[in-house]
């Protein structure tokens, strides 16, 4: 029977991935800067948010239970692309990733006790070329407005893909073999 970990995230995407490996959680509410820091690299950057969302959520509890803390990130020509801030940031978002390859790095960090365990995934993703229609539409359908680099790749985003290497999972958010084997090696620590 697997332990009941604390998970910091408030995306409901990783609630239903995590749900997909029988893994019973608690959800625990964080509040972290998510800025990136000046001259961080994109990689140092996920694997810092997932770690600072972890032991938020770590401090949060109270007695020796692995905390799971996780960020996905969007990354083009060495620019890492958040969620947009607004339509017109979008529309540069969706110019720049237009029938080009891009990577989404997603971090997951495991804390439990003074034990803490992290892994980045990085997938390459594909997209076709994007009219201004499309792309109009897609802000339209209010998607957009809450996802790095603002689409959803498990949404009506998916269409514009037309081929990855790596993990779905970590595009969505949450790559379960990673998540797991991390989650299986906390177990171990007593």
């Amino acid at each position: 029977m697997k332990t009941c970990i604390g998970l910091a995230s408030a995306s409901p995407r990783r609630r239903e991935l995590l749900s997909q490996l029988q893994q019973p959680f608690e959800l625990i509410k964080i509040d972290v800067d998510e800025r990136i820091q000046p001259g961080e690299a994109a990689l140092d950057y996920v694997r810092r948010l997932a770690l600072s969302k972890a032991k938020a959520g770590a401090e949060q509890v109270h007695y020796n239970v692995p905390v799971l803390g996780a960020d996905t990130i969007v990354v083009v020509d060495q620019l890492v692309l958040g969620k947009p801030r607004d339509k017109a940031d979008f529309m540069q978002m969706m110019h720049r990733l237009s029938g080009r390859q891009h990577q989404v790095h997603t971090a997951v960090a495991v804390i439990k006790g003074q034990h803490q365990q992290s892994v980045v995934v990085t997938t390459d993703v594909y997209f076709c070329s994007l009219s201004e229609a499309m792309i109009e539409a897609y802000w339209l359908s209010g998607e957009p407005t809450d996802k790095a680099g603002g689409y959803g790749i498990q949404g009506i985003g998916g269409k514009f893909v037309t081929r990855i290497e790596g993990s779905y999972s970590a595009v969505v958010g949450l790559p379960l073999y990673e998540t797991d084997q991390l989650l299986q090696q906390m177990e171990a620590i007593a």
